[in-house]
C-alpha cells in the first residue's frame, strides 16, 4: 500500500524543487538571464505554485542565498567543533569556510550574484545569522576579556572580507592551499 502524501509534504517538496531549479539556474546563467518560466519548467511546477511559495524572482534568490548560507554556517561548525583552543577553532572554522565554498555554484552565488541582488544590508543579515555568526562566537572567544563587541564586531568584518576576497581569487585560479595557510597565520596573529 503507497503511503499518502499530506499537504505539507506536497508544499515542500514543490519549494524544495523550484529552490534547486532556481539555484541551477542561477549558478548556469546567472540571476538576470534566469527567468521564472525556466524555472517553473525546470522544476516541473506550475507558475502559480512558483507564486504561492515566493512573491518574485527575487524572493526566490532570496531563499536561495538563506540556504546556502545555513549550509556554509553548518560546515563551519561542524569543521570547527573538535578543536581544543578558539584559535583552532578559528583556524579550523576558516579551512571549513573554504571547503564549503568549494562546492560548485556557491562562490558566483553568494559573493556576486547575492550582493549584486540583494544588496549589502541583505547580505549582511543572511551573514550575521549564519557563518558570520560563527566567526564573531570565534573572535569573541579568542580574543577573552579584551573583547568588547565593538572590537569583536569589527575584527569580524575585517576577517569576513578577507575570506570573501580569497575565496574570490582561488576561484579564479589561485592556489587554495596557499590562501587557507596565509588566513591561517593573520587570524593568529589577530588573537594574540
Amino acid at each position: 500500500m503507497q503511503e499518502r502524501r499530506t499537504n505539507s509534504d506536497r508544499s515542500l517538496e514543490t519549494r524544495g524543487a523550484l529552490l534547486a531549479a532556481a539555484r541551477a539556474l542561477f549558478v548556469e546563467k546567472g540571476y538576470a538571464a534566469a527567468g521564472t518560466p525556466e524555472v517553473v519548467e525546470r522544476a516541473k511546477v506550475t507558475r502559480g505554485a512558483l507564486y504561492h511559495h515566493f512573491k518574485d524572482k527575487q524572493a526566490l534568490l532570496l531563499a536561495v542565498i538563506e540556504a546556502e548560507a545555513a549550509q556554509i554556517a553548518a560546515g563551519i561548525e561542524a569543521g570547527s567543533q573538535h578543536a581544543g583552543t578558539p584559535a583552532e577553532a578559528l583556524r579550523e572554522g576558516a579551512a571549513a569556510y573554504f571547503a564549503a565554498m568549494r562546492y560548485p555554484g556557491r562562490i558566483r552565488l553568494m559573493l556576486l550574484e547575492g550582493p549584486a541582488v540583494l544588496g549589502p544590508e541583505v547580505m549582511r543579515r543572511i551573514d550575521l545569522e549564519a557563518g558570520g555568526r560563527e566567526v564573531r562566537i570565534g573572535i569573541a572567544a579568542a580574543l577573552g576579556d579584551r573583547a568588547s563587541p565593538t572590537k569583536v564586531e569589527t575584527i569580524a568584518d575585517l576577517v569576513s572580507a578577507m575570506f570573501d576576497r580569497a575565496a574570490l581569487a582561488c576561484d579564479a585560479g589561485a592556489d587554495p592551499k596557499t590562501y587557507e595557510d596565509e588566513i591561517g597565520s593573520l587570524l593568529t596573529l589577530i588573537v594574540r
